[in-house]
């Protein structure tokens, strides 16, 4: 059993920057053997290049606006573009992009490449704002981080690793 953990975000444009925190929170504790964890911030194409070494489980962590209060965590499979299905035009301008730095991008490259796990869930946090030039959480993107790891530690225990 194989589990990677994606902490994606731009922690220079405020809450966007969730993902990032929750990766690091993650690495400060004890990790089972079976489970890595990457903080991807902003190169999705370094998600792609882990799963060329095939996981069982792929859990991702972004903020994401969900339309909910700012601060509320949410599990979710994630709904994978299938970039053979897309307009060539459309293909060209989902796949230029050499970061890939939204998850919706680097799913799309994994899922063309036949390496999405299985199981992929995506932790998402509402953000209060993430678009302005900003260093740090706010205050409920920030009490979220802690829930998060449960979540996180949570799916990694219903696949079956002892954690």
């Amino acid at each position: 059993m194989r589990v990677v953990i994606a902490g994606f975000g731009n922690v220079l444009r405020g809450d966007d920057g969730f993902g990032v925190a929750v990766a690091h929170a993650l690495l400060n504790l004890p990790l089972p053997p079976e489970v890595t964890v990457m903080e991807i911030g902003i190169g999705g194409i370094h998600l792609v290049q882990e799963l060329l070494s095939p996981a069982d489980v792929l859990i991702i962590v972004d903020a994401s606006d969900l339309n909910r209060a700012p601060g509320t965590v949410v599990v979710m499979e994630p709904e994978i573009t299938d970039v053979v299905a897309l307009a060539l035009p459309e293909r060209r301008d989902e796949l230029a992009d050499m970061h890939y730095a939204t998850p919706d991008r680097t799913l799309i490259l994994a899922g063309g490449l036949g390496i999405v796990p299985a199981t992929t869930w995506f932790v998402g946090c509402q953000p209060l704002h993430s678009d302005d030039p900003e260093i740090g959480l706010s205050a409920p993107v920030r009490a979220a981080v802690a829930p998060a790891v449960e979540e996180v530690r949570r799916l990694v225990r219903d696949a079956g690793v002892r954690w």
